[in-house]
């Protein structure tokens, strides 16, 4: 069984004590996606926590998307609690990496392919990827063994 998933339910138990609104839906939305993801696909299983945490960002992103959305239409209460949303999930999600952090691993994987042009961008990312799922959003990684490849 997930650790993680474990510490949702334990923390939802908490939140419905505490009377903590936000915390509480919060929790039970990402338990309920953790819990589609589970059964989705031919067979149901148990997720890992490596899956747990996948879910858990994608929820993340979800939630800083839409109060962008919100924002820009000038739902400011709405944005704000997306907002408050993320921060709950934010909680369970592992410590992001720093720039410097990602450079780092960028430059071993670059040294690692023999890449040295946008083309081989494909070969960075498969080794880049697992090792910062969770930590930092897609679309930053793409960009940045873009930009280390173009230079």
């Amino acid at each position: 069984m997930a650790a993680l998933k474990d510490r949702l339910r334990a923390d939802l138990t908490t939140a419905i004590r505490n009377k903590d609104e936000v915390r509480k839906s919060t929790i039970r939305m990402t338990l309920s996606a953790i819990g589609n993801e589970e059964v989705a696909g031919s067979d149901a299983r148990e997720l890992t926590d490596d899956e747990v945490v996948a879910v858990l960002t994608r929820e993340a992103k979800r939630r800083r998307e839409a109060a962008e959305a919100f924002r820009a239409g000038g739902r400011t209460e709405s944005a704000e609690r997306e907002e408050s949303e993320a921060a709950v999930l934010a909680e369970y999600l592992p410590e992001p990496l720093s720039e410097a952090e990602l450079g780092q691993i960028i430059e071993a994987a670059v040294e690692q392919t023999g890449a040295d042009s946008p083309r081989d961008m494909g070969q960075v990312m498969k080794i880049v990827q697992p090792q910062v799922r969770g930590r930092i959003e897609g679309s930053a990684v793409a960009a940045a063994v873009k930009a280390r490849l173009t230079t």
